[in-house]
């Protein structure tokens, strides 16, 4: 299955009550993460920073808890499909929160220089384990270099187009 596919699958499969505007989705080949963006409710302009992201959130977990049997009943459809696990999210103004995202296990392999940053971090106690600590490292990777990464995907996708279209 293509991302546009898995896209057009959520994009057909969600009820369109549910958010405003297209559904987000992005996949790799462990999971499958569908996020879209809730209505974004009348605050007023007494509130302060705080309660403001505090109704925001509310937002987010009515809509989280109104919805589930129905996203799970699609995720297992989904899941079935695709062969990947669905998670869920949701975009309210600034705030967005995932649930039920997977923690998939990435073997790798790591020289002692950069076992050493990881274990760097442990005793800075940035972080409580070497896969947590990588995981660290790879956030702050995609924090900065994400318009270079997101080239990269665009060019890589550019690359699945191309090998669709050669000689059978």
């Amino acid at each position: 299955m293509t991302h546009d596919e898995i896209t057009g699958w959520f994009r057909g499969r969600v009820p369109d009550t549910w958010f405003e505007g297209l559904l987000e989705v992005v996949a790799d080949r462990d999971e499958v993460l569908v996020v879209g963006t809730l209505p974004t409710p009348e605050l007023g302009d007494d509130l302060g920073a705080e309660a403001r992201d505090v109704a925001l959130g509310a937002r987010i977990a009515g809509f989280r808890a109104e919805t589930r049997d129905h996203r799970i009943a699609i995720a297992r459809e989904a899941e079935h499909r695709f062969g990947r696990k669905v998670a869920w999210g949701a975009r309210c103004g600034e705030r967005t929160e995932h649930f039920t995202t997977a923690s998939v296990p990435v073997m790798t392999r790591l020289r002692l220089a950069e076992r050493q940053v990881l274990d760097t971090l442990i005793e800075a106690g940035i972080a409580r384990s070497r896969s947590e600590a990588l995981a660290w490292c790879v956030r702050l990777v995609g924090q900065h270099e994400a318009d270079w990464l997101g080239e990269l995907r665009e060019a890589m996708a550019h690359v699945r187009q191309v090998r669709e279209r050669a000689p059978s």
